[in-house]
């Protein structure tokens, strides 16, 4: 089977990962997915698998076969994994877990590599640029951040105790850190470096983006530079594009009828995938805030979606 290069990815509570033409809208591949949900979502820097997360495991499958089969699974946690994420040069994944649990997985080896405790179910996880250091956020409102060089937790911040960190973002230079919570409120925090290796993070602003939950927030990639966005996933049934100078609101993306539980940027920063409960998925134009194309076959909430469209990597 011939790649596209447009590699575009959904899951959803039918049990099925969808692989999607990301201009016809048509289906290519169906992956039954019969042991649990799927919670996230992610595609190797290579273009060669796609990574799914489960409960209580990671499966790994080959985006250029048809096989039906995971050609890796990875079983060390015992809950929920909500967070799944690749090194840049995909030699190593991260994942975090409702078990409380933040795990790195060499992928060119057995079982989980190392291991940090967060104490709280663990929502989200993300790799600082710098490539050394993992951000999570928690259930009980715990932003960490998990020196890899150090093995050691090197900062911890709770911004409003006891309401869970749905949804963490860093800017693609590492100068900025978004944590969304069930509130509805961003916190941003500018990046500072410290003497020694360790991450500062400075109080920057506090954005009500929504009335309800924020499900998923995510910063703009490298070349969709000089524009710098904000893009809010809510249980208001939107998604909201906020400018980072100055977070004004520049558009608000309506045309779910559910909650929208994912979104992702194409490499350019000029489109936007979402995913939502009313099944679908759904292409916006950045520019226009205009919905382009509907990825209509699950059955079931769609929660989670994948897209990777940019060059291979080249080393980093």
């Amino acid at each position: 089977m011939t790649q596209p290069s447009v590699i575009l990815a959904t899951a959803s509570y039918d049990h099925t990962i969808r692989f999607w033409e990301a201009k016809s809208g048509r289906c290519y591949r169906t992956i039954q997915y019969p042991d649990s949900q799927v919670n996230r979502l992610e595609i190797t820097p290579d273009k060669r698998y796609l990574a799914a997360a489960g409960n209580p495991h990671i499966r790994l499958f080959d985006i250029n076969s048809n096989s039906p089969q995971p050609v890796m699974s990875y079983d060390s946690h015992t809950n929920n994994v909500m967070a799944v994420g690749f090194q840049c040069d995909g030699n190593w994944m991260y994942s975090g877990s409702e078990d409380g649990t933040v795990k790195i997985w060499d992928l060119r080896a057995p079982g989980c590599q190392r291991e940090y405790e967060s104490r709280a179910a663990v929502n989200t996880v993300v790799l600082h640029p710098n490539q050394t250091e993992l951000i999570s956020g928690d259930q009980n409102g715990n932003i960490r951040v998990w020196d890899l060089t150090a093995n050691s937790c090197s900062c911890e911040l709770v911004p409003e105790v006891d309401t869970a960190v749905r949804s963490l973002t860093v800017m693609w230079d590492g100068s900025l850190v978004v944590a969304a919570n069930n509130h509805g409120t961003c916190y941003v925090w500018r990046l500072l470096r410290g003497n020694q290796t360790m991450t500062n993070f400075e109080p920057l602003h506090k954005l009500q983006a929504h009335n309800g939950y924020i499900l998923k927030c995510l910063l703009s990639p490298e070349f969709c530079e000089p524009h710098r966005y904000l893009a809010t996933a809510s249980s208001d049934h939107t998604v909201k594009i906020w400018n980072v100078d100055g977070f004004t609101l520049e558009k608000t993306l309506i045309g779910h009828q559910r909650w929208v539980w994912d979104c992702v940027f194409s490499v350019d920063g000029a489109y936007l995938i979402t995913a939502s409960s009313d099944t679908t998925a759904k292409l916006w134009s950045m520019s226009s805030g205009e919905e382009i194309k509907t990825y209509q076959g699950h059955h079931k909430a769609t929660v989670c979606c994948a897209l990777h469209d940019g060059a291979e990597p080249s080393p980093c």
